[in-house]
């Protein structure tokens, strides 16, 4: 103590040195934290993580924290790892059961029949093909969420944000390659072809009453060929010549390619399926497979955009979890366990697709036809091309 006293000049020194220190360390620490919090805001707002945390902490105290059961009514082929509902749960407190109707259909049939008092708070599975008519019906909510800020316009099938797109996929007709290939045939380059003699009696089509895919091949055969009033070849004379040349006509798409469809033993090398179907034949191969035994027929104008989405049921008791639960199934986690679990492609465009999907060639032109336009005709369609081919 002494020695500081009766050495001034070394002891100011000495302090003026340990402040300067302890200044220049306060200054790092500040500098790395005033990093460390702009790089993760910038990562939130460019990426937009794929977790609940970052949104989910400016409207989770707007709802009750009590545990409470989502209901979420949607079609059989709906699936989604139990780890990403868990997320969810956990997130929100909140139980999620998942409440299968068959077909889309069938599943906007049943929302409809318990409109104002549904017995779920959320309809999944509502495409393009059924859209206005869902619209038109009144049963949901409108639900902006701040998350279509990361979807393509081309997916923003309803600006009234009754619906909100979740994924997308394309129907096509799929071929086998080598039983085309011992057959001495090559890919027909157009749709009409199929109505020649070297095709008959070599594709396999779905019901459009009863299959999303069957219908979404009738949509594009109308809109290749047009009606009866504005073509002299419309689409019900393509479906006479088919009908003629022997099509072969199934209920559902996994009849139809599970035991119609050449290679799975039947003896139809075409089929009416998904352009993601070569990329599911490798993945389910186990290795059998390092390049996709089927092709995609990539004809312009021959396949058909379905983007498939989901809304908040109007009734719900649970309206402010549902529309939590939708915000969710915008952001990365759920977005990437799609492709894996529904074949279809994430409509969030900072979602990573799966390594295998480099298999599933995509369609550059895909037919063009308004949900207005398919609501509007879509049961005569349906009828006539019932007339035709199964009459």
């Amino acid at each position: 103590m002494a020695s500081i006293f009766l050495n001034p000049t070394k002891s100011t020194y000495r302090f003026s040195k340990i402040s300067l220190i302890k200044g220049l360390l306060l200054f790092l620490m500040v500098l790395s934290i005033s990093s460390c919090i702009t790089n993760d805001t910038k990562a939130e707002n460019d990426e937009m993580q794929s977790t609940t945390q970052g949104y989910a902490e400016h409207i989770f105290h707007s709802i009750d924290v009590e545990s409470r059961e989502l209901k979420i009514l949607t079609h059989d082929s709906f699936d989604i790892s139990g780890k990403i509902i868990k997320e969810f749960e956990r997130a929100y407190n909140a139980q999620v059961t998942i409440l299968k109707a068959g077909s889309s259909g069938a599943a906007l049939s049943r929302a409809i029949l318990e409109k104002n008092n549904p017995s779920a708070d959320i309809l999944h599975g509502i495409d393009n093909t059924f859209l206005t008519k869902a619209i038109n019906e009144n049963i949901f909510i409108e639900h902006k969420s701040p998350w279509l800020k990361n979807v393509k316009p081309r997916f923003l099938f309803d600006d009234s944000y009754h619906v909100t797109p979740i994924s997308y996929g394309y129907v096509l007709i799929n071929y086998d390659k080598q039983h085309l290939a011992d057959l001495g045939l090559n890919p027909p380059n157009n749709l009409k072809a199929l109505t020649e003699p070297e095709w008959k009696g070599k594709l396999v089509v779905q019901n459009p009453a009863t299959s999303s895919a069957g219908l979404a091949f009738l949509l594009v055969t109308i809109s290749v060929f047009g009606e009866e009033t504005n073509s002299n070849y419309s689409y019900t004379d393509y479906w006479k010549d088919l009908k003629a040349n022997e099509v072969l006509v199934k209920d559902g798409w996994s009849d139809s390619y599970y035991t119609d469809f050449s290679l799975y033993g039947g003896d139809k090398p075409l089929v009416v399926s998904y352009a993601t179907s070569p990329a599911a034949e490798v993945y389910f191969s186990e290795g059998k497979y390092t390049e996709p035994p089927t092709e995609n027929l990539l004809i312009d104008g021959a396949s058909f955009l379905q983007i498939e989405g989901a809304g908040v049921l109007k009734g719900s008791k649970n309206q402010e979890l549902a529309k939590l639960f939708i915000n969710f199934m915008l952001q990365r986690a759920f977005q990437e366990d799609v492709p894996t679990r529904m074949f279809v492609y994430p409509v969030n465009e900072f979602a990573d697709e799966p390594e295998f999907f480099r298999f599933a060639e995509v369609p550059t032109l895909p037919a063009k036809i308004s949900p207005e336009e398919i609501e509007q005709n879509r049961e005569h369609w349906i009828k006539t091309w019932t007339a035709i081919l199964l009459r």
